[in-house]
């Protein structure tokens, strides 16, 4: 039988991630699981041709990434205590840097959630869940949260 001993848990502080937790907590606690939750923040990269300082994008990634850590650390103390878990933010594009990450840790499973977004939020926005569920060489769990 597949063991399952380390899932990702891909986030982005919405107002779904809790919804996520609960599942991936669930998850975790029956298959005595430790979790690692990614959080994959914009590297704006791409503006950097634009009439924009390189050293502008640079600070304001660093804001991000470092909003995000404080941001990780309480959604990990309000959603996980008392699991193994580890909190990472990475720095990316989301679907990329999760499948990069759950490669890196090694994980079994990704639980992540998605909007189901159609028409033209869907070509505008693409699909990250969609990307990583078609590159990952592991199982992915989507969740598909009630509306809020």
């Amino acid at each position: 039988m597949t063991a399952i001993n380390k899932i990702l848990v891909a986030v982005d502080f919405s107002d779904h991630s809790k919804y996520i937790a609960d599942y991936a907590k669930l998850l975790a606690t029956k298959l005595d699981a430790a979790l690692v939750v990614v959080y994959a923040a914009p590297s704006l990269s791409q503006y950097v041709g634009f009439h924009v300082p390189p050293n502008s994008i640079e600070s304001f990634v660093g804001e991000i990434v470092s909003g995000a850590e404080k941001s990780m650390d309480t959604y990990l103390a309000e959603n996980f205590s008392g699991l193994q878990t580890t909190g990472k933010v990475v720095t990316g594009y989301a679907a990329e840097e999760i499948l990069a990450t759950a490669e890196q840790e090694n994980a079994d499973m990704i639980v992540m959630g998605t909007h189901g977004r159609k028409g033209i939020d869907r070509i505008l926005f693409g699909s990250v869940a969609e990307k990583v569920v078609k590159g990952a060489n592991i199982p992915v769990l989507t969740v598909r949260p009630p509306a809020l």
